[in-house]
């Protein structure tokens, strides 16, 4: 059947609006995303998502209650396992930790518990100390990815797989100026000085840190997991 002709602009412009929606953002199938799942090996289909009740032991009720207790603001989150052995367990959304952190996903509470007292324990006092004025903002490469360790195809899995590990790339200080690991750990004596305090003072909060020292992988952040017992590198 002929279309006819007053349809025919609006069908272009419909066909034009599908396609340019298709390219911002893209196909399901070759999308890149932090938290996405990894395929199952035998069909390359994204498993589907358990979601279960989390918070239910009385080890991870007594850490939500900490974190209350030191005024972070933050959103419980369910259980799930994402399949490929990955998964969030009793795992939080931080929403306010006394400043504005970029790339946070799921963590685990006793992870976001630690990392907001050493964002206001040992981040702002050694801003203060080093540079005479405040961090407003800390920049993150993120924390939950579904991945190997260096985002290998083989290997162990991540702590970053369980929602248990965050990596630090830098810091926004209030005169603009931005420390990053990337240039600040071998730039300046300030900046020097100001990250490796850091370092040492997330070794005493966290499991296992990794910082550029330890291997070209992490030449511009900071890993830090719950796992381990004070591996310090």
């Amino acid at each position: 059947m002929a279309i006819p002709s007053y349809l025919k602009p609006r069908m272009l412009i419909a066909a034009a609006a599908a396609l340019s929606l298709s390219a911002c953002f893209g196909s399901p199938d070759v999308m890149k995303r932090n938290d996405s799942k990894r395929p199952t090996a035998s069909t390359g289909k994204r498993p589907h998502i358990n979601s279960t009740p989390s918070f239910t032991s009385a080890e991870s009720k007594q850490c939500a209650v900490d974190l209350k207790q030191a005024g972070v603001r933050f959103t419980p989150l369910a259980n799930e396992d994402h399949g490929g052995g990955c998964s969030s367990i009793d795992s939080v959304k931080l929403l306010d930790i006394g400043m504005p952190t970029t790339g946070l996903g799921a963590m685990t509470c006793p992870l976001a518990r630690n990392f907001a007292a050493w964002a206001q324990y040992a981040v702002k006092p050694a801003a203060r100390k080093f540079f005479g004025t405040e961090v407003v903002k800390i920049e993150t490469f993120g924390t939950y990815s579904c991945r190997n360790i260096y985002g290998g195809r083989s290997g162990r899995l991540s702590q970053h797989a369980s929602s248990n590990a965050i990596d630090i790339s830098g810091f926004v200080l209030a005169d603009g100026r931005r420390i990053m690991l990337d240039g600040g750990w071998k730039g300046d004596r300030a900046s020097q000085d100001f990250l490796r305090a850091l370092h040492t003072s997330a070794c005493r909060r966290f499991g296992t840190v990794l910082g550029p020292d330890y291997n070209a992988a992490h030449y511009n952040h900071f890993h830090m997991d719950m796992s381990g017992n004070g591996y310090c590198r």
